[in-house]
């Protein structure tokens, strides 16, 4: 246990030579995507071929390591999903991809033993053909500007010392001892770091307002924002497992900030390997004196609780999510009083999502010009997106802000597969809208997002190429907030239904022209009159899609046609007679008798029986039947 900061600093010292010592590393991607692709099986069977080999390996970091020793890691997400389980060999650099079991051994054999590349497992580029033996070098990689990301992938996600080896509770240290807790916000607002958790509210004045608004209150709060409902977003997951005492030192910087001594961090019940990582990083803190009473001897306290949330999409809206930590069912409170003011248990509390706590150690150790330097005038930093959807890469892209579209998308995701046309881009999830191809080279920051429409959400960037249909698209996160809907209030609870509805109307082929001018209104009212973000963001998909793809919902209302053939109910499949060759494939394969016709004779396809499965198109060999 640090009972002081020469302590500390000592010990770090030591940690610092212990992992430079550790001239050879294998670092397992533990992520929860590599781990669902078997990579714990991987660790396993390189540990295992490791010693029958003879290689002593060192499964935590260790002061005595002389050297000899390989070390053996579980490291957090590397952010390459699509290409895992990934396995990353030091001191080379090199970076393998889609490790399997039956790979383990001429890796050890061949890598380790032997210390030569293995060509087949790197990563090849699809269109090139070039093969990138080092991960710094593979486009994916190299165009990403990694400021909250540094640590995962590179260290052992369960070791405090590895933290402490390569900058952790540094800033914390600096903190408490060389910085007033309005020197700290200071250089919170100099830095322009705005919350990356939705609506973009610079997080130096929430602090300062937590501070200065009850000066005199007996209990102060910090709450961490791990909730991340989004469909498709997977950010905070990946920090909170790769890097969670980051988070933590953020957390109790804050507290120093605004004056609080507690706090919680919540964080959905789905998330189980984030929970079982937080939760050993918060033990490891309190056990080294980094939480808990008088840290380092300094007279602050600061204690952290893990409080699991249900999944409800609502529990993200910070004061839903301190009603749920408080014990009671997550539904969200009129404001004003702002949590600052009166927040968890009624006492003065701050409320950042994990991505916004990751920036602040960094912030605090380089300096806020330093994090000023990145992004653009008003979005200053990077952004972490999950990259995702019709994408050749899909995975953890952290950009600079003012990046465009057309660069996460072509240069570092690897484009539209299947020579595809790029479409749209829907950021922010539920709560955010779509960008279409004619705006790809906007720069991606707040107010371009807000400017078009949109909004930057906590970070889901979900790829459409052209089979996508925008107006199936916008009811899909309609049905998401339907469902996710705490029903408080009544614009929320029933002026969604009422969208939805209309949106199903439409997509069945019984809407008229009418009901876009009525939806736009609906938004409107929505949009000015729910209670919470839920409610005021949820009808951003219908209204971007309104806006750009406006010729898509006339031709589901006028033409009764989906022009991207996704509408079931208004969709044919249709045999093109001069490529049926009367195989009888199709008829065989369809499950309700709905396609006709003699062998070697033209089949025709009954629309009245016809379930639009699609089961016949995957069959025939000659291409010859098609959506309409």
């Amino acid at each position: 246990m640090f009972k002081t900061r020469e302590e500390l600093q000592k010990s770090r010292a030591a940690y610092v030579a212990a992992l430079n010592a550790e001239k050879k590393k294998i670092l397992v991607c533990a992520g929860t995507g590599c781990v669902s692709g078997g990579a714990l099986k991987v660790f396993d069977k390189l540990l295992e071929l490791l010693k029958a080999n003879n290689v002593k390996c060192e499964l935590e970091l260790s002061e005595e390591n002389d050297g000899s020793a390989i070390g053996m890691k579980k490291s957090g997400c590397h952010g390459f999903c699509e290409m895992g389980p990934l396995v990353r060999i030091e001191p080379q650099g090199w970076l393998y991809t889609k490790v399997k079991v039956e790979d383990c051994e001429e890796i050890v054999e061949k890598t380790i033993l032997k210390g030569e590349h293995i060509e087949r497992l790197a990563f090849h580029e699809l269109k090139s053909g070039i093969v990138h033996k080092e991960q710094e070098d593979i486009p994916f990689y190299k165009m990403q500007d990694r400021i909250v990301l540094k640590h995962c992938g590179l260290i052992d996600a369960t070791s405090i010392k590895e933290y402490i080896a390569v900058g952790g509770y540094e800033a914390l240290e600096k903190c408490i001892f060389d910085m007033t807790p309005e020197g700290v916000i200071q250089e919170v607002l100099d830095s322009g770091l705005r919350g990356r958790g939705g609506a973009g509210f610079p997080t130096g004045r929430k602090w300062d307002l937590a501070r200065r608004l009850v000066p005199d209150a007996d209990q102060k709060y910090v709450c961490c924002n791990g909730d991340e409902g989004d469909p498709g977003a997977f950010m905070d997951r990946s920090i909170m497992e790769g890097d969670p005492h980051c988070v933590i030192e953020a957390m109790a910087i804050t507290g120093y900030a605004i004056g609080a001594s507690k706090g919680f961090i919540y964080v959905r019940a789905e998330y189980p390997i984030a929970v079982q990582r937080l939760q050993l990083a918060i033990d490891k803190a309190n056990e080294m004196g980094l939480l808990g009473k008088n840290i380092l001897g300094s007279g602050f306290d600061f204690e952290l609780e893990i409080r699991l949330g249900a999944g409800a999409f609502v529990c993200g809206e910070e004061t839903a999510l301190m009603t749920s930590i408080e014990g009671n069912r997550g539904e969200p409170r009129p404001r004003p009083p702002f949590p600052a003011v009166k927040g968890l248990f009624g006492k003065p509390t701050v409320e950042n999502n994990v991505e916004t706590f990751a920036n602040i150690p960094h912030i605090i150790r380089n300096g806020a010009a330093w994090f000023a330097s990145t992004g653009t005038e008003k979005s200053k930093g990077t952004k972490v997106f999950a990259l995702g959807g019709k994408i050749g890469h899909t995975g953890l892209v952290e950009v600079p802000m003012g990046t465009t579209l057309r660069t996460i998308i072509e240069d570092i995701g690897g484009g539209i597969p299947n020579g595809k046309k790029f479409k749209a881009a829907q950021t922010g999830g539920p709560s955010g809208g779509c960008i279409p191809d004619s705006l790809v080279d906007t720069p991606i920051d707040y107010d371009n997002l807000t400017s078009i429409g949109c909004m930057m959400g906590s970070g889901g960037l979900i790829v459409m190429d052209e089979d996508n249909c925008m107006v199936d698209i916008a009811r899909f996160f309609l049905d998401f907030t339907v469902d996710e809907s705490c029903g408080k209030c009544t614009p929320c609870r029933v002026g969604i239904k009422r969208l939805y509805e209309k949106l199903d109307k439409i997509i069945n082929g019984q809407g008229e022209l009418k009901d876009l001018d009525e939806m736009e209104e609906l938004c409107t009212y929505i949009k000015q009159n729910a209670l919470c973000g839920l409610g005021q963001t949820a009808p951003n998909p219908v209204l971007a899609t309104l806006r750009f793809f406006r010729d898509e919902y006339v031709a589901h209302v006028v033409d009764k046609k989906c022009p991207a053939h996704v509408c079931k109910s208004l969709m044919q499949y249709k045999i093109i007679e001069d490529k049926c060759k009367g195989c009888t494939a199709c008829a065989r394969k369809c499950p309700v008798g709905a396609i006709q016709g003699k062998v070697k004779e033209l089949h025709t396809i009954d629309q009245a029986k016809c379930i639009k499965c699609g089961a016949c198109i995957d069959t025939c060999k000659f291409s010859a039947i098609v959506k309409e």
